[in-house]
């Protein structure tokens, strides 16, 4: 971490699970009964908004008083520690950016922002409860949450980013990640194969455990502040 002068750190589902963040299935007897891949795709929302849109505010309010946890914090005081530096994270939820993190690159979107299916606009919003179903967009078009669902794209602009940095760092740092969903799952291999040192940091193993340089066992709130403090 010293001698490294970029830095790329990948998370996934995993550091928000430290801070609570709970599936949404919950406990919540309603949305036991829906398949996510038969409510986060274009279709679902297109038949019916209102209820894609009601999930969506469900979600939003199992994490809406979620806080940081000394993983996101311990992030934010590596970004500042390094010359160059990207996160690129799997995760919607916009913990990251709470902690003070500026250097994202959001593979899935954030679940607090909406977009417009008429003008393209995307618009931060921190309410839980909206005041009518579907939004609307000033422009008289439909809103919809800006993550990606089921059979979508990723935003090509951040993949790109997120390629470049893993190819062009020093050292990566995959932190909470299950190394199952792609194209996130690659990016430690990328980096691996442009001469980058790679550590993994997870309480279980996963795919890529034995070709990484390090495989650490732990929490990431525990792992994660002692890397700082010895940088």
């Amino acid at each position: 971490m010293r001698s490294s002068r970029f830095l790329t750190v990948l998370t996934g589902a995993g550091i928000s699970a430290e801070s609570g963040v709970p599936t949404f299935r919950g406990k919540d007897g309603l949305w036991r009964k829906f398949n996510p891949q038969e409510l986060a795709t274009m279709d679902a929302f297109m038949r019916n908004p209102r209820l894609v849109w009601e999930w969506y505010e469900y979600r939003r309010k199992l994490i809406q008083d979620v806080q940081p946890n000394p993983a996101h914090y311990a992030i934010k005081d590596l970004e500042d520690g390094f010359e160059e530096f990207l996160l690129v994270t799997q995760n919607i939820d916009g913990l990251h950016q709470r902690a003070g993190s500026r250097k994202i690159a959001e593979l899935h979107g954030n679940i607090w922002r909406n977009r417009c299916l008429r003008c393209g606009r995307i618009s931060d919003h921190k309410e839980v409860y909206l005041r009518e179903i579907p939004p609307k967009c000033a422009c008289g078009g439909t809103l919809r949450p800006d993550v990606v669902w089921f059979g979508e794209a990723l935003p090509q602009e951040i993949l790109s980013q997120a390629l470049q940095a893993a190819q062009s760092c020093n050292l990566l740092l995959s932190v909470g990640a299950s190394a199952l969903v792609q194209p996130a799952a690659s990016l430690p291999l990328l980096a691996l194969r442009n001469g980058a040192f790679v550590v993994e940091i997870n309480p279980e193993p996963t795919p890529i455990s034995e070709r990484v340089n390090e495989s650490i066992r732990g929490k990431a709130g525990d792992v994660l502040p002692r890397l700082v403090k010895r940088q």
